[in-house]
């Protein structure tokens, strides 16, 4: 199973077995992982599972969708790596995935 890192505001790191075909942000839902509230669900309507993607990672998880960046921006702090995790599916090739929670959520 992929590995995925959160990281959080505060810098404390998470690592985390990511189930493949499911979302990084059902993964951190999954595993409790602090700053994702996820209150759409999955279904790219909010930005409350938005995180920063490791530069080193952001090739791998692809540009969002236009409807993606629309969403994101209603979130708090978007810079160039932001994406919405329920966008970003897990696969093999997202083994050792680090991504970044914002301070809050929008």
């Amino acid at each position: 199973m992929p590995k995925i890192t959160f990281i959080d505001s505060d810098g404390t790191a998470r690592t985390v077995e990511g189930e493949i075909g499911s979302t990084v942000m059902e993964t951190a839902i999954r595993n409790s992982i602090p700053g994702i509230e996820a209150e759409c669900g999955g279904a790219c309507a909010c930005a409350t599972c938005h995180v920063y993607v490791d530069q080193a990672w952001r090739e791998q998880t692809g540009e969002p969708s236009p409807m993606e960046e629309d969403m994101l921006d209603f979130g708090y702090d978007v810079r160039p790596t932001s994406r919405l995790s329920c966008q970003i599916k897990v696969s093999e090739a997202l083994d050792g995935l680090v991504v970044r929670t914002p301070e809050k959520q929008a």
